[in-house]
């Protein structure tokens, strides 16, 4: 089982496909990854939980964050722009969860401060695999960032 230090891990995940986020939710169950999963459906929502604008006002700073690329409105390398730019928000690691396996995706994503990139297995066992390995590494080994600011 994965645990954080102290408390849970609060992980915001930005995704537009509610399919893909509901296999995440579950994969990370499933992975015993204890987590507080928090979902939106594309960049500006993202930038508006960090903010803590309006209905998130009262939301927790993420402890990581698993970005889809393709969104509409605001997508993933929009979204990475604008945090990685922010001295409140550049030191939370991003990992790119995405269908996407095309090379230009990845080199851009590291380029904008990604620091890790999963392409999306397409089955669910492999899935809960990836999440669970994504957990093991992130929430076990590293040394996460507190949000603190000196």
């Amino acid at each position: 089982m994965i645990v954080k230090a102290s408390n849970m891990i609060e992980i915001l995940l930005l995704e537009d496909e509610s399919a893909d986020a509901y296999l995440v939710k579950l994969a990370l169950r499933e992975a015993q990854v204890l987590a507080n999963l928090h979902h939106v459906v594309d960049g500006q929502e993202g930038l508006d939980f960090l903010h803590k604008t309006e209905k998130y006002a009262d939301t927790p700073r993420p402890d990581l964050i698993f970005l889809d690329l393709n969104m509409p409105r605001m997508n993933g390398y929009e979204f990475m722009t604008s945090i990685k730019t922010n001295p409140s928000f550049k030191d939370i690691p991003i990992i790119v969860l995405t269908t996407s396996d095309v090379e230009k995706d990845v080199v851009s994503s590291y380029e904008l401060g990604a620091a890790s990139y999963v392409t999306k297995p397409v089955d669910m066992t492999q899935f809960i695999s990836a999440i669970r390995q994504i957990g093991e590494y992130w929430f076990t080994l590293v040394r996460l960032p507190r949000g603190e600011k000196i």
